[in-house]
């Protein structure tokens, strides 16, 4: 556990974050073995190709947060000196203010006192912002990274990579469910379909099982008492 009050958050939209992550990491895996390089007055990450440097992905990027072992302590972007107090981040101050969470509207975040502040810990504690932040702007996927001392920097993308459907969905929950730990599957599909914008059906009254389609097909999940996915059918259509 890194953040407490922030799971949640995190963990509704961790099916939708695994998918798009799991989208990025394809685009990447394009370019083969590669760098990073920010350009924080531009608002851009550009991923290039070691062996050949004119094969790039430039994304728009938003700073979110730093996390930061020396001050022990996670600076929201809109606070931060090179972030932008209007920008994308402020959408997650501005949920905090609303409902009351003062980890989302306070600009600097203590660790837990029982933090221990390792690299693990600070990249553990980067997924739940960047899961945080795709729940709260929509915006997929993010990416953590290194920015010197121990410190971890999370940006959401704007990145060149298709539209989530169902279709490709369906055809990456197999490999995303064997990685992914999913608190309640069930709250984990709806806000999958509430963010990549698609239609949801539950099965009955009990939620016993849902279908999401869009034009791309249709996926019926079934879940167990516990809300854990037993099951999932596909109906995809031909893609041209």
């Amino acid at each position: 556990m890194t953040f407490a009050a922030l799971q949640p958050l995190a963990d509704r939209a961790a099916l939708f974050t695994a998918l798009r992550q799991d989208s990025l990491v394809t685009a990447l895996e394009d370019l083969g073995e590669n760098r990073w390089d920010a350009d924080m007055a531009a608002g851009t990450l550009t991923f290039t190709s070691n062996a050949d440097p004119s094969r790039r992905l430039t994304t728009r990027a938003h700073l979110i947060a730093t996390i930061a072992p020396g001050p022990r302590s996670l600076l929201w972007a809109w606070a931060h000196p090179q972030g932008d107090p209007d920008g994308v981040a402020g959408q997650l101050r501005d949920y905090g203010t609303a409902h009351g969470i003062a980890e989302l509207s306070q600009s600097e975040l203590p660790f837990p006192d029982d933090a221990s502040g390792d690299s693990e810990w600070i990249t553990a504690a980067a997924h739940t912002v960047g899961g945080v932040a795709v729940e709260l702007t929509g915006r997929a996927p993010y990416y953590s990274a290194p920015v010197g001392g121990g410190t971890s920097a999370v940006f959401l993308l704007d990145a060149p990579i298709p539209p989530l459907t169902v279709s490709a969905a369906a055809i990456a929950l197999p490999r995303i469910l064997a990685g992914t730990v999913l608190a309640d599957a069930r709250t984990a599909v709806w806000d999958a379909a509430r963010l990549a914008g698609w239609n949801l059906t539950w099965a009955d009254e009990a939620f016993s099982g849902a279908t999401v389609a869009d034009e791309s097909g249709s996926a019926a999940f079934r879940f167990d008492e516990q809300a854990r996915i037993t099951n999932i059918e596909s109906s995809l259509h031909p893609q041209s």
